[in-house]
């Protein structure tokens, strides 16, 4: 590819071989364009793969690096400090000023792409820089324009070769090459669309090729470091979808075909059915307990056959346990060996981020990147592939394209999320040739927002179950008892009420809305005589709720029970898998007590009786700062005065779908006003915006350009990238996953990632410490930190861990010691 010699792209660790820049560029072209044909852009992936790190052919950079790997020596002439010049050195900028130079003085068009192809170039070790930066500042131009002597670019487009300089410039000027280009811009025009969200979605476009080519560098780095991690992967290979559909199959056969699941056959049925539609968007909209997991696996099975798609991705609610649904399809879809281990490499669990927000080489060839048919994973990792800062989460962005993605208990989306998710679901649909299905008992009004533009479309033809109303009538399992009263019920009168329903129903499940409600209501309830007492919060790693779990539900088994009480956060409201006989919910939104209700008398054991859910308020439960806890209790109030005095009006059920419409009617009036995700003067763009905004047309930001230079920009994508997804903070998109040494296998962990250097072994563990990890906020992290409870495995890896002290085996992780000193065995 170069001239007169070959230059130095990596230089790998353990023995000292090296990787050209040329095979580099030439591999990660190939890779990226792959993945970019998913959207018709597979020869814009190729080159911007070709071109991103051709900086690093400038003398300067053949410096640095030879310097940094050893290959010249301290006493040499060309020797430099490169531990002074690490990120420093500019690599970046030379492709993108070349796409630049040869395409942005050619018309509307060709600015348009060399703007698009450019960004992500340059943009590919920082994440995507701002156009027009908040401050009124051209800073792409100014990258664009930056000097010579700094970005190499004549230097290292000098070093071509004749023909590959030739092959570069004719992609570039190729009618075809700019055409089709052009063609997928035009095609994110709808009629709908406005001026902002034909902006916002042209930004989506750029951040997908730029995830093309993030994932495909690391991958190409990665499997050139470590040999063994590329056996590791499956590189999109997966299972047929027909062997997996046979094996959901024999599952479904063995249900017996009485009582209720004889209403789930019918869902089921009806979204099998509903599986030959073509792609688009769909609601799943069922009652708790219609076995909407299996039906819309079922669904997603036979819809990927048929449409030769990708891969499936359920995406659960931040708060939920998603281990439970995972091992249950891993049950169904994966095969085991003699020894009881899976054999295949079909679902994938990716709950938290274990690396660090700015990731190290090595932390990078370790990053999750969902690679696997089945993925299940949270909002907050499917919003922060969406719109998170840096790169971490944007490689995995491209993955959500030709895919089944089905977003489970919908309804726990963030409001301030809702004009983003809205416009990311109706490109993923429209322009990457997915599937989105909005599966919830609560469907939330995401068609009835304003402006129209920001609301998804949705009519009777996308309800995947038709008549839906009437299963929720056919699937009534439950009464629910308004207990509130002036004041609120102490944790001792609650003590007592959840008392008197475990001798009536023999198990109660309490759900609260604070980690500090659970933590005291539970030692409260310990105190009661002949009753096993259990905890649940997402300060317990996932392996912990999960054993929990299972011992809950050994003393509900029906040949042997035991009396129980559960009391748990709202964790346990969405994709969990238990009856109680009777639930106690503090108030909240109408939604969560809806999803509470469904873990009462769940599979219908008490028929012809009703479960019992008893909706009360506690005296002393602090959620002024839980803004949506906080509204949507305020919201469901006013829907209990109004049930009191018209129950008809709601089907005298203050859970049934009319209640729920109308609650959501009061709750998204009320916040309107957030959905474009408000930012204040305290965030990244040190002034009150909103997200929506900034990654559209960015008016303020272009206003304050206009009165600085008297003139609009001259560039046609002006959003303010880095500004915005640094003030994207979704709940938990800005918590660590920490590893805690929950039992002995999560001990057992922390050992090994302590002691284990070879690489492809950290990567097996890390997939499995998903299970052993707990999210905490920064200012937590730091608090523990100060206390010596939070420790590094090795230096410089970025994986940390919880001293054991602070973990208990009843609340899980805790800021206090809990636990003495490990005794030495000596």
């Amino acid at each position: 590819m170069f001239r007169d010699t070959e230059y130095v792209a990596h230089r790998r660790e353990k023995d000292g071989i090296i990787q050209s820049l040329s095979k580099h560029l030439k591999e990660v072209s190939e890779q990226a364009g792959k993945f970019a044909s998913k959207v018709g852009l597979k020869e814009q992936g190729e080159v911007v793969g070709l071109l991103h790190d051709i900086g690093k052919a400038s003398k300067e950079f053949e410096q640095y690096i030879k310097s940094a790997v050893g290959l010249i020596n301290p006493d040499e002439e060309d020797y430099v400090d490169a531990a002074g010049l690490k990120g420093k050195v500019d690599h970046s900028t030379a492709g993108a000023q070349l796409v630049y130079r040869e395409l942005s003085l050619k018309g509307k068009e060709n600015k348009f792409a060399a703007q698009i192809l450019s960004l992500c170039i340059a943009s590919h070790h920082s994440g995507l820089i701002d156009c027009i930066s908040p401050d009124g500042k051209d800073t792409y131009s100014k990258r664009m324009v930056k000097e010579k002597e700094k970005s190499h670019i004549d230097e290292v487009f000098g070093k071509l070769s004749d023909k590959a300089r030739e092959r570069i410039i004719s992609r570039l000027h190729s009618k075809e090459f700019l055409q089709s280009l052009v063609s997928r811009l035009k095609a994110l025009k709808s009629s709908h669309d406005s001026k902002e969200t034909l902006s916002f979605k042209c930004g989506l476009l750029v951040r997908f090729l730029f995830s093309c080519l993030i994932d495909a560098d690391r991958l190409n780095t990665s499997d050139f470091e470590e040999l063994t991690l590329a056996k590791l992967r499956n590189y999109g290979e997966y299972k047929d979808w027909s062997v997996l559909i046979k094996r959901l199959n024999e599952k479904l056969r063995s249900f017996d075909a009485k009582g209720i699941n004889v209403e789930r056959q019918k869902i089921s049925q009806a979204c099998y059915d509903f599986s030959e539609k073509p792609k688009g968007l769909y609601q799943l909209a069922v009652p708790t307990g219609g076995g909407k997991t299996l039906a819309s696996l079922r669904f997603a099975l036979h819809h990927a056959e048929k449409h030769k798609m990708d891969r499936i991705i359920y995406v659960l609610p931040y708060t939920t346990i998603i281990d439970q649904n995972a091992e249950e399809m891993r049950k169904v879809l994966e095969k085991k060996d003699k020894k009881g281990k899976y054999l295949d490499r079909v679902v994938l669990e990716h709950h938290s981020n274990l690396m660090p927000d700015k990731e190290t080489a090595r932390q990078k060839v370790l990053s999750e990147n969902w690679d696997a048919p089945v993925v299940l994973t949270t909002n907050v990792q499917v919003l922060e592939a969406l719109f998170g800062s840096g790169t971490r989460g944007a490689r995995r962005m491209h993955q959500l394209a030709n895919a089944v993605i089905i977003f489970d208990e919908v309804q726990t989306l963030p409001v301030k999320c809702v004009q983003l998710f809205n416009m990311a679901v109706n490109f993923l649909i429209n322009n990457c040739g997915s599937t989105v299905v909005l599966c919830t008992a609560t469907q939330p009004l995401l068609d009835k927002i304003e402006p129209k533009s920001r609301a998804l479309s949705i009519t009777a033809e996308q309800q995947m179950v038709p008549d839906a109303r009437k299963f929720f009538d056919d699937i009534k399992r439950v009464e629910i008892y308004d207990k509130t009263k002036v004041g609120g019920r102490t944790v001792e009168e609650i003590k007592e009420l959840a008392g008197q329903q475990v001798l009536k129903s023999g198990s109660v499940l309490v759900i609260v809305n604070t980690k500090t409600s659970a933590r005291e209501l539970y030692k409260q309830c310990k105190q009661i005589d002949n009753v096993e007492t259990y905890h649940l919060s997402t300060h317990m790693c996932p392996a912990h709720r999960l054993d929990v779990l299972k011992q809950v539900k050994k003393c509900l088994d029906p040949k042997n029970p035991k009396p129980v009480i559960c009391i748990s956060t709202q964790l346990i409201e969405a994709g969990v898998d238990i009856s109680f006989g009777s639930v106690i919910r503090f108030l909240s939104g109408l939604d969560s007590i809806a999803q509470a209700a469904g873990r009462c008398n769940r599979h219908n054991e008490q028929y012809p009786a009703l479960g019992e859910v008893y909706i009360i308020n506690p005296a002393d439960e602090n959620i002024e700062r839980l803004d949506d806890i906080r509204i949507g209790k305020e919201k469901t109030e006013r829907l209990l005065d109004e049930f009191k005095n018209n129950p008809k009006r709601f089907a005298n059920n203050i859970i049934s779908p009319e209640a729920m419409e109308q609650y959501y009617q009061y709750y998204f009036y009320q916040r309107a006003k957030e959905m474009n995700y408000p930012v204040s003067s305290k965030s990244a763009v040190r002034r009150e915006d909103n997200l929506f905004n900034l990654l559209s047309a960015n008016k303020i930001s272009v206003d304050e350009y206009v009165r600085i230079n008297n003139k609009a920009p001259e560039i046609p994508l002006r959003q303010a990238f880095m500004s915005a997804a640094k003030s994207f903070d979704v709940i938990e998109s800005v918590a660590r996953g920490i590893i805690v040494p929950y039992g002995k296998e999560g001990k057992d962990l922390i050992d090994k990632l302590c002691a284990v250097m070879k690489i492809d072994k950290q990567y097996k563990l890390l997939r499995r410490a998903q299970r052993y990890s707990v999210n905490i906020f920064p200012n937590v992290l730091e608090k523990l930190q100060k206390q010596g409870a939070i420790l590094e495995a090795q230096i410089g890896s970025g994986v940390l861990y919880l001293d054991s002290r602070y973990y208990s085996d009843e609340f899980g992780l805790s800021e206090i010691p809990v636990k003495d000193m490990d005794l030495l065995n000596v």
